[in-house]
């Protein structure tokens, strides 16, 4: 285990070492997202954003629509399907997905059949340096291919804690992930493997938002008032409208969004006609300033964590993402300036005013700067030969 430039680097690559592969150099890459959520392609957008700045071509692709037509809808309802479905998802991904057992395999393979001839059809016709695959299903396709392509260089970019089979491929250059725990699970599947930790990138905007003040002022909240941002993903899962209503009935100012969900953007319009203490969003990109204007963020596990400690908001999780979202939950405690609530209204409510109680934003305890993300690509970048200069 090394550290190079701030970013832990454990392990030769399975391929051999590859910091001899070549002198600097930049190139043409394509990052493989999935829509399913919005966290994948955020990710995807930091990446292609540092690697532009560095000289490259960077391209995006979704690997959910690579299974082509009805398959990619069908992949999203199956996961949506699982979610509905108390304890389904739990033990897929506890029992199967961590494990790597049969079903996990099974799947692996059913979506690698659909996604590998579309893959190797994008790099056939547009030449690539570097892949890098935001989510798993383009990490499997993506390691049956490589040998395909001469020169072609892999690597996986995850932000789970727990970093499950699917991620894990005898053909992938380098794993960046963002925490010693994730490093950790992808040795358990590959205990050779090269694995740099890096910071979660977070996007411009939230490195310079508006002052509390200037935020309130534009949504019309006093000054002294309890405020809270609720939001759940772009899905907005659980349960937002109940949660709204109580918190608002205490005498809270509750910004409420509900992301892509057309459904719960309506219900939450509709209780603001009647609570007006609750300010409702659908998808929105003002998310900084509603950072800004909150004391506290109320919200699933996610990369949206990453977003409100750089602004200094300290967070209150909803434990409502199943599977790997309860392996995030327990990262993003660990992280501090969080604290987790169970998901009936009462119980959230109480929680939140004991929050507000104690935090008094902004905390400048857990922000990092943009330069950290930048260092720490930039030097796991050259140790699979694309060291750059910026």
């Amino acid at each position: 285990m090394t550290q190079i430039g701030g970013v832990t680097v454990t392990g030769p690559s399975q391929d051999g070492d590859l910091t001899a592969r070549t002198p600097a150099r930049r190139g043409s890459a394509l990052l493989l997202s999935g829509s399913l959520g919005m966290g994948h392609d955020v990710m995807a957008e930091a990446c292609g954003a540092s690697l532009t700045r560095r000289g490259w071509t960077a391209r995006t692709g979704d690997s959910l629509r690579m299974l082509g037509g009805r398959n990619g809808a069908r992949g999203e309802k199956v996961f949506r399907g699982m979610l509905a479905v108390p304890g389904l998802y739990d033990a897929v991904h506890f029992s199967q997905m961590r494990t790597g057992g049969k079903l996990a395999g099974l799947i692996e393979r059913t979506s690698s059949r659909y996604v590998v001839p579309a893959l190797r059809e994008e790099l056939s016709t547009t030449p690539t340096d570097l892949v890098v695959s935001i989510f798993a299903t383009g990490a499997a396709a993506t390691s049956r291919v490589k040998a395909e392509f001469p020169g072609l260089v892999t690597a996986v970019f995850s932000t789970d804690c727990c970093v499950h089979r699917l991620w894990v491929h005898d053909n992938t250059d380098l794993y960046l992930v963002t925490s010693q725990t994730a490093a950790r699970y992808v040795r358990r599947f590959a205990p050779n493997a090269l694995v740099s930790v890096v910071p979660t990138p977070v996007r411009t905007p939230f490195y310079d938002p508006p002052s509390q003040e200037e935020a309130r002022a534009e949504l019309g909240i006093p000054g002294d008032a309890p405020c809270v941002l609720l939001m759940s993903g772009s899905w907005g899962l659980g349960p937002l409208v109940e949660s709204a209503a109580a918190l608002s009935g205490a005498g809270i100012y509750v910004l409420a969004v509900a992301g892509r969900n057309e459904r719960l953007a309506a219900k939450l319009t509709a209780l603001a006609e009647r609570q007006h203490k609750v300010i409702p969003f659908g998808f929105t990109d003002r998310i900084p300033a509603l950072m800004a204007a909150s004391d506290l963020v109320v919200t699933s596990s996610g990369d949206t964590c990453s977003e409100a400690r750089v602004i200094g908001r300290d967070l209150l999780l909803l434990d409502v993402v199943p599977g790997h979202g309860r392996d995030n939950l327990q990262k993003e405690l660990e992280r501090g300036h969080a604290e987790v609530t169970n998901t009936d209204p009462v119980s959230l409510t109480r929680s939140a005013l004991a929050c507000l109680d104690r935090v008094k934003p902004p905390s400048h305890r857990v922000a990092i700067g943009p330069q950290a993300w930048e260092q720490a690509f930039d030097a796991a970048l050259a140790q699979i030969g694309f060291g750059a200069h910026w």
